[in-house]
């Protein structure tokens, strides 16, 4: 009987999904038509007011794909959302793997990044399409735990399902090993019973054997299901024939009874047990730095309302709000001090451990520590925006990302459970059939070979390192924004400094003033009465100097200014200038000699000399220069003994330029460089160099030299732009933090080489070995319950070496105390 086109309908899919780019309901007819056109799709409905189109397709014709591909050619976009899930139960690569697959065989989901390290997923899926309902059905269907969202389920839950989690695997342990003591002491104590002790050995672990192997034939089952391999599959066949043949063997199936492993399958599951209690204890450390980050957030805040500061939700904070943080006390969210005087410890957001004086204007951090004194303040950020808030998303961003060269270990554990199996089976078929050993000894083999190769040492043996590497740069205001610019870090050649802001405090600063006809202190006086009245930045510099010394600028008046020149006013009927040389000569005033000398010396060393005059003689000269941050010299250093050449780049004069980098201990200098020709420079020192280079810099015009280099390093009081441009953020604004964050990465790339070194290692030895290669020679013989104890300490070994770095402290950090 012939289909109706109503019941074709009834049978096909709908969805209904969100589009980007309609402008007007042309754009929505387009589409719409083009959907129609479509084969394999029986509707469509577009609507322009809610940007909403509604499809009705045959699945077997055209998937949800091909339909997003077609959106995408009409011209319009597909919205997509990003949703963070955490799972439990998984304990490999292999099982990242198959819950990677699941999730991306649901229809609509793009991507799904799975990390065993946090056990989380993040998952890139069509609004309308998917939803965590489906997530939650793949999960559990692939043999793994929905434990919820970080909105839904909230870290005190994940908590608790860990918590809940080893609790019972300690139990599991403890039935485990006490029922295989009872079984040794069988097996051993030479105990004669009526029956054959078999009988009594069948008894005594089968409620045991299935309490400690269900967890793992559960998700053997549902990996096979899903057609993966994982590593539950391996235990499954590895406990498994060991406990049925023992079956066979105590009721003399196809088996005699020298095949009883009842202890070998019982130690196995315990000892499979006990290396996911003491991995997941391993891995719940790792990740620390976050979690000590995210309690920094407070939960409450008192905000004023009407006249009274009442107490509210942290959460409900909007930007604008008037704070009141009293002496001990957390800053709720980021802000501007407007009253009150404190000292906040931002040491855990800057790694600075001595708190930091905020008055007026000044800026505050949420998350950090209220000392001493009281303030009010109004929020600027709240929520994702704050500090905080990006701190944590930058490090579990990078603690997500894979190096370059996890690829090595992704792709041996592709091939790993194949060729184990290939191994155990072919190893076991020669042992019985061409070294005529006994049908014991093969199936020991077979076993013992299964039970000890494992991949979650490789699996784990990157994610670890990054994790607590990334954690600790956290912890020492150094927060490196992915993965790569850890590799990359270990092969720089070169690193480049930008001189204004970067290597330089970024504002003129007062020298050195030197007097003719008068004292310093009327000196001054004179030149920041005059230069009270003038914007610019070196009239400024002179007006901080005064307020520093507590000197009283000279009452002014008529004052003038004349750009690129100087600024002239009158003091007590008394003309008084304050300008360059062209400026003073040019109103008739004599340069002496000893004048002319002062000005030569300072320009010798690329400083800015003010001459200041009275009526028609010059009274002194007072020199201005952007100064070296105090950390700067050391910082150049330091980089240098790590084998680095160092470069400055800036848009100043070559004197200037070489006087400065003279008293940096840097040689090799740029300079006339336009901001909009630093990228290209960045590039051509590159060539130079003929290896890669990190870019330091912090103004928005850094910007593009930072993403030009190999590795972009930004410092914290740079502007958004440079930071968002960068790889590698340092909170702090102390240069040495430079040569910190190349140590930091080179340590983590370090110890994620020995960690891929140690987990190849553990396989290529003792693979070996349990395959019976050392029984001709020395009578070795790997029994399966040795075997698993070796599988434990591999991956608790790799964790441990990576639980190392939580101390690692750089020698340029140690340089700073």
């Amino acid at each position: 009987m012939a289909i109706t086109e109503d019941e074709k309908k009834e049978k096909g899919k709908k969805t209904e999904i969100k589009i980007t780019g309609m402008h007007c309901a042309s754009c929505a007819i387009n589409l719409e038509n083009a959907l129609k056109k479509a084969e394999g799709i029986d509707e469509a409905s577009v609507d322009i007011s809610s940007e909403n189109a509604r499809i009705s397709f045959d699945p077997e014709k055209i998937n949800f794909r091909e339909i997003e591909k077609l959106v995408k050619e009409t011209g319009y976009g597909v919205l997509k959302a990003q949703k963070k899930i955490k799972v439990g139960g998984m304990h490999c690569a292999s099982c990242v793997g198959t819950v990677k697959a699941a999730l991306e065989k649901i229809n609509g989901v793009e991507s799904a990044e799975v990390n065993l390290t946090d056990n989380s997923a993040i998952i890139t899926y069509i609004t309308g399409e998917a939803d965590l309902s489906d997530f939650k059905s793949a999960i559990e269907e692939a043999g793994y735990d929905y434990i919820g969202t970080d909105e839904e389920a909230g870290r005190d839950i994940e908590a608790e399902y860990f918590e809940a989690e080893q609790k019972n695997r300690v139990k599991m342990m403890a039935v485990g090993f006490s029922v295989s003591a009872v079984l040794l002491l069988i097996m051993f104590s030479g105990i004669k019973l009526p029956f054959p002790n078999a009988y009594l050995m069948f008894v005594i672990t089968t409620p045991p054997f299935f309490y400690l192997g269900y967890p793992i034939f559960k998700a053997a089952y549902s990996s096979l299901k899903n057609r993966a391999l994982n590593m539950d599959v391996m235990y499954a066949l590895g406990i498994g024939v060991a406990y049925l043949s023992s079956v066979f063997g105590t009721f003399e199936i196809f088996l005699t009874r020298e095949f009883l492993f009842y202890e070998t399958a019982l130690m196995l599951a315990s000892f499979l047990t006990l290396g996911r209690y003491l991995e997941a204890n391993a891995k719940g450390r790792t990740n620390e730095a976050v979690k000590k980050l995210i309690s920094l957030k407070p939960k409450t805040a008192f905000v004023k309302r009407a006249d009274d500061f009442l107490e509210i939700s942290a959460e409900e904070v909007v930007p604008g709000d008037e704070i009141l943080v009293k002496p001990g006390g957390k800053i709720p969210v980021d802000g501007t001090v407007i009253s009150g005087e404190a000292f906040i410890d931002e040491s855990m957001i800057t790694g600075e451990p001595i708190p930091v004086r905020k008055e007026k204007d000044d800026s505050v951090i949420g998350g950090t520590l209220n000392t001493s004194g009281a303030v009010v303040f109004r929020s600027t950020k709240v929520g994702k925006d704050t500090v905080l808030s990006q701190i944590i998303l930058f490090v579990e961003e990078t603690q997500r990302s894979k190096p370059p060269v996890q690829r090595i270990a992704d792709m041996a554990v592709a091939y790993f459970i194949p060729a184990i199996l290939t191994i155990a089976t072919v190893s076991a078929i020669l042992w019985y059939f061409v070294f005529d050993s006994t049908p014991v000894f093969a199936m020991t083999v077979f076993i013992s070979v299964i039970v000890i190769a494992c991949p979650c040492a490789l699996g784990l043996a990157t994610p670890t390192a990054v994790t607590v590497g990334i954690g600790r740069g956290a912890e020492l205001g150094i927060l490196i924004k992915n993965g790569e610019a850890l590799e990359i870090s270990e092969k720089l050649r070169t690193v480049v400094f930008d001189k204004t802001g970067t290597l330089t405090i970024g504002k003129p600063d007062v020298t050195s003033v030197t007097g003719f006809e008068t004292d310093e202190k009327e000196l001054i006086s004179l030149a920041a009465g005059v230069e009270m009245q003038s914007e610019h930045p070196i009239g400024m510099a002179i007006v901080n100097r005064a307020k520093e010394q507590n000197i009283q600028p000279k009452p002014m008046e008529d004052f003038k200014s004349y750009a690129g020149g100087g600024v002239l006013a009158v003091s007590n009927g008394m003309q008084i200038y304050a300008g360059n040389r062209d400026f003073i000569a040019n109103n008739g005033i004599t340069i002496t000699a000893e004048t002319e000398e002062e000005l030569l010396a300072n320009e010798k060393r690329g400083r800015t000399a003010i001459i200041i005059a009275k009526e028609k003689s010059v009274i002194g000269v007072i020199s201005i220069a952007d100064m070296l941050k105090e950390s700067t010299p050391a910082a150049i250093e330091e980089i240098k003994r790590l084998g680095l050449s160092v470069a400055m780049i800036t848009g100043d004069n070559a004197i200037t330029a070489l006087s400065i980098a003279d008293e940096a201990g840097i040689k090799q200098v740029y300079a006339n460089v336009l901001p909009k020709d630093k990228a290209t420079e960045v590039g051509r020192i590159r060539e130079e160099s003929s290896g890669m280079i990190a870019f330091v810099g912090d103004g928005i015009n850094d910007a593009p030299a930072l993403a030009e280099a190999d590795v972009g390093i930004a410092v914290g009081s740079g502007t958004e732009v440079a930071l968002e441009s960068a790889d590698i953020v340092l909170m702090r604004n102390n240069l040495l933090d430079v040569a910190a964050s190349i140590e930091l990465s080179n340590k983590v790339m370090s110890r994620i080489k020995m960690n891929l070194f140690w987990a190849f290692a553990y396989n290529t030895a003792l693979i070996p070995v349990a395959a019976g290669l050392l029984y001709p020679l020395y009578g070795i013989v790997f029994r399966p319950e040795y075997a698993g104890a070796a599988m434990v300490l591999s991956s608790v070994t790799v964790v441990s070496l990576s639980l190392l770095l939580k101390n690692y402290t750089p020698k340029a950090v140690l340089l700073k105390t």
